[in-house]
């Protein structure tokens, strides 16, 4: 599923129009945006936490040269999933 189509099934399942669905969807992203921006977590019952962690400098290999490279720190977002989401996706069909 891409960003239409989750505007589409958002307009849907609640009864409103693409335009209100894509505002939406971009408030809400804007927001878990701004707030791992600033260094803070954001939990959602049920779905997950998105939180910002610090990723240690390391060593890497070139994979066509096999040359030893520095890969840079760097500050990344992450996303746990919540008990709900992870019961949703592991239910057998």
């Amino acid at each position: 599923m891409n960003k239409s189509e989750l505007i589409e099934s958002i307009a849907t399942k609640t009864g409103s129009t693409r335009a209100a669905a894509t505002a939406s969807l971009d408030a809400a992203l804007s927001a878990i945006t701004e707030a791992l921006a600033a260094g803070d977590s954001v939990a959602i019952l049920g779905f997950g936490n998105f939180k910002v962690s610090e990723r240690a400098a390391r060593t890497g290999k070139n994979p066509a040269t096999g040359e030893a490279l520095e890969i840079a720190a760097a500050t990344v977002a992450k996303f746990t999933p919540g008990k709900a989401l992870k019961d949703a996706v592991n239910t057998k069909k």
